[in-house]
């Protein structure tokens, strides 16, 4: 039986005396809260408006009006404190804590048996209770204080008194408190003594803060050139002096006894407040640099006359604006044909410069870009000057560049000639009579060079407008008119407005023949060449059209004999391979072999038949092919960044046997696995790539970055012949397997310029970048695929088609030849595929955990382990 003596009574009690303690001191401490909390108030605010200096700023009787109210409100919360303040008793906290616990065990501690003393089985139970209220009095823990007083205080004024506060420590002074003593009756300056207070406000545009003269002692100060100096003498007139060499203003024309005074710094000097409790300052001016510009590179032209000039900026404090002016070289214009008069006086060109919208401007780089080619001084001589400005409004110009005003270029000569008229009458109203019969000329057998009756008829009513306004005046608005119809006839004679495919093609051809026989820049080669492509697969998806519909109206092995004896037959790769011939011969500068291929390509194009293959003979589909030839990009473009990462593993661990372990793709990066490390040429589809890289990997040593280099631009080359050929275009999933590719050729060329810049951790990323954009290409191409499907009306499907739907099991994947999943789809997407990407995947966790790996190579795995 258990026991329970006074001794375990006294024990008990003296476990809670800390607890007993800390649960008195936040009664206190919440008493304290809850009864001074309006003082604290009115004592913070009043201090916060007499450290800001609010008792400055207005006027006496305001300044006593609000000191009656602050006092009253005082006097209010001393009775509010007084009246609710109560020192809590020891009992008081016994009785929280004891509250605090079950069955107040305090309490039960102290109590005494009232009946049953004399019977030993009564007492021992009591006893017994007791000994459980002691293990639970032990157990007790400090009550935390309550210190809110939200509900007495509901509009928060506490935290608006703590707030002034902090603000007053920040941006006042303690000093101003006293002046308010000189606003009691009889504390006049007499009494006192003068009074001034003076502050220093720099340029709003130099970022820098307000100084408080009165704060500041007496000798040197720097202050930047423009700040404002405002000091304010109180007292007697007179009894305060200011004297002053940093504003340059003239002494006798000034009032240095004045109470206000206000001036700006220009210039070193000093400042003094001459008199009682005067003071000194010898002020350096920082000076304000003017901004600085200049022109960091040679002009960008495009293909159709956009121009883009990059220019840098810079100042000590920022730029706020610029502008370029481009005004007319006339001294340096070949003044011949319709230039030999004198032109027209045109106001200079000025084009506002761009600004960082984000960002510091004390120096940044930015492009001019803009189209002049509309423009009368469009490809003639000119002057250009950039010209920035900072806040202070200073301006700072770049040194003049003299160069010919970028425009469009036309390569059709009817084009060119009308171009060249326009240009002539922007220049002067005068050579209207000679523009109608320069025009005249070029609408002369207008069937040899109009290509359409109605760009003939257009031209000759714009011959007949422009002799009937030469001969009655041409204003302002009718030169502008006849300028803008001149400039879209020249459009529609260069790009033409035709409807069909073949004559679109043949235009293309020709103007990429015109420019690279003018010496054209690369820019519009390049451009010229898009456009080509583009003609181009309009015009094989036309001829395709056009052949199924003959193969519908007639019989097809006839007519297949008929075309094959009569055309050549040529594949969309044979025309990828051959338009990419002509850009390689082209960016190798071998523009006569260039243009020979042009035009052998035109040749072919006239009498060519596209060979689809023959439905029903075991031949793919052209889905089915794109998709093949894609997951033979990825697996290339895979082996290449295996190879890269195998590169930057050595130079971090030369020592390591990357290439010895299971399935190592190699240092070569080939498909195969088990390939060399050592950068020995390896079989199977890394050698065929090596070989069909062309000229541009011969010089390179096998294995080095440059050849990864090569290697990835054929690889990206392959891709661009396998986006001109790819189905489904029109459709929502067709473009947006374009969208995917074209993603995947911008990522694969930030890989070929990180590889020739030796960046292997960059190139990793972009490869990588570069096969999830083939990847989400494969599967909009394969929507795309089974959208077209769902489509054909019955018996339009191919017999391949009917073939794989039959080999497919319940679940739409494709079987082996014994009957298991295979793993010959573009993506491996069976059960062998998931388990392969969970070792990969456990292999980098791994690898990313080994602490004597390298640090980028840590990094870099751990950023295909977010990735992924």
């Amino acid at each position: 039986m258990s026991t329970f003596t006074p001794n375990d009574l006294r024990k008990g009690l003296a476990a809670l005396r800390w607890p007993l303690r800390l649960t008195w001191a936040g009664m206190l401490a919440e008493t304290v809260v809850q009864s001074f909390w309006p003082l604290m108030t009115v004592v913070l605010l009043t201090l916060a408006a007499l450290m800001l200096g609010l008792q400055d700023s207005v006027m006496v009787e305001v300044v006593w009006s609000v000191a009656v109210v602050a006092a009253l409100a005082g006097l209010w919360s001393i009775y509010y404190a007084v009246r609710r303040f109560r020192i809590p008793s020891r009992a008081d906290a016994m009785a929280r804590l004891d509250a605090s616990l079950p069955g107040r065990p305090i309490q039960a501690l102290l109590d005494d048996a009232a009946i049953g003393s004399g019977d030993e089985a009564s007492m021992a139970v009591w006893r017994a209770h007791k000994a459980r209220m002691a293990a639970r009095a032990a157990a007790a823990k400090p009550v935390p204080a309550d210190l809110r007083v939200a509900k007495r205080d509901p509009y928060a004024l506490r935290f608006v008194a703590v707030l002034a506060f902090a603000v007053a420590l920040l941006f006042g002074s303690i000093w101003r408190v006293g002046s308010v003593a000189d606003m009691a009756p009889g504390a006049g300056g007499l009494a006192t003594g003068p009074v001034w207070e003076g502050w220093a406000e720099p340029p709003r545009y130099t970022g820098r803060p307000t100084l408080y003269l009165n704060d500041l002692p007496a000798g040197a100060l720097e202050l930047p050139k423009g700040t404002l100096i405002t000091l304010r003498f109180y007292g007697d007139v007179g009894a305060l002096t200011l004297a002053e060499t940093v504003s340059g203003r003239p002494a006798e024309g000034t009032d240095a006894s004045a109470p206000a005074q206000d001036f700006t710094v220009l210039q070193e000097g000093i400042i003094a407040v001459e008199g009682p409790n005067g003071r000194e300052w010898a002020v350096a001016v920082r000076p304000d640099a003017a901004p600085e510009v200049e022109i960091v590179g040679e002009p960008e032209v495009a293909a159709l006359g956009e121009m883009r000039l990059p220019f840098a900026a810079r100042d000590d404090y920022g730029v706020e604006a610029g502008e370029a002016r481009i005004s007319l070289d006339l001294v340096s214009v070949d003044r011949r044909y319709g230039l030999t008069i004198d032109p027209e006086p045109r106001p200079e060109i000025v084009v506002p410069l761009s600004m960082p919208i984000s960002g510091n401007r004390a120096e940044f780089e930015e492009n001019l870009i803009d189209d002049f080619s509309k423009h009368p001084w469009a490809n003639l001589p000119v002057t250009l000057r950039l010209s920035v400005l900072d806040a202070a409004e200073q301006q700072g110009e770049s040194e003049a560049m003299e160069l010919s005003l970028p425009g469009r270029r036309f390569f059709d000569p009817a084009a060119a000639a009308v171009i060249e008229m326009r240009r002539d009458l922007l220049w002067s109203r005068a050579n209207a009579p000679r523009m109608a019969q320069v025009l005249r000329t070029v609408a002369y057998r207008g069937e040899d060079v109009l290509r359409t009756e109605t760009t003939a008829l257009r031209l000759q009513r714009l011959i007949e407008r422009l002799e009937l306004r030469a001969r009655y005046g041409i204003d302002d608005e009718v030169q502008e008119d006849i300028a803008e119809d001149l400039w879209g006839l020249a459009i529609e004679l260069e790009e033409g407005v035709l409807a069909d495919a073949l004559e679109r093609l043949r235009r293309a051809q020709e103007r990429l023949e015109a420019a690279m026989r003018n010496g054209a820049s690369d820019e519009e080669i390049a451009e010229l060449m898009d456009e080509l492509r583009r003609a181009t697969e309009e015009y094989l998806r036309q001829l395709q059209r056009q052949q199924a519909q003959q193969q519908q109206q007639q019989g097809q092995d006839g007519q297949q004999q008929q075309q094959q004896g009569d055309s050549m037959q040529m594949t969309q790769d044979d025309l990828q391979r051959m338009m990419d011939r002509i850009q390689e011969l082209m960016e190798q500068g071998r523009m006569a072999e260039a243009m020979e291929a042009l035009r052998q390509l035109q040749e072919m194009m006239e009498n060519m038949r596209v060979t689809q293959g023959q439905q029903g003979q075991g031949q793919q589909s052209p889905g089915q092919q794109a998709m093949e030839g894609l997951a033979d990009t990825l697996r290339q473009q895979q082996g290449l960044s295996d190879q890269a990462f195998r590169d930057l593993q050595e130079q971090f661990n030369p020592g390591a046997n990357a290439g010895e372990s299971q399935g190592n793709e190699g240092r070569n990066g080939g498909e195969g696995r088990g390939q060399s490390h050592e950068g020995q040429q390896g079989q199977g589809q890394g050698e065929g790539q090596r070989q069909g890289q062309g000229q541009q990997g011969q010089g390179a040593e096998p294995g080095s970055a440059e050849d990864l280099a090569d290697r990835q631009r054929a690889l990206r080359n392959e891709l661009r012949r396998q986006e001109g050929r790819l189905p489904g275009q029109g459709t929502p999933e067709g473009d947006a397997a374009r969208d995917a590719l074209g993603r995947a050729g911008r990522a694969m060329d930030g890989a070929e310029d990180a590889l020739r810049q030796g960046d292997l951790a960059e190139a990793i990323d972009n490869q990588s970048q570069a096969m999830e954009a083939l990847r989400e290409g494969m599967r909009a191409l394969g929507e795309a695929m089974a959208q077209e499907q769902q489509n054909q009306q019955p018996g339009q499907g191919t017999a391949e088609s009917d073939r794989r739907a039959d080999n497919r099991d319940p679940l739409g994947r494709e079987q082996g030849n014994n009957g298991a999943d295979s793993s010959d789809g573009p993506l491996a997407m069976g059960p062998g595929g998931a388990g392969r990407a969970r070792e990969l995947l456990d292999e980098i966790r791994r690898r990313s955990g080994e602490t004597e790996r390298p640090e980028v190579e840590r990094d870099y795995l751990n950023r295909l382990l977010d990735r992924f």
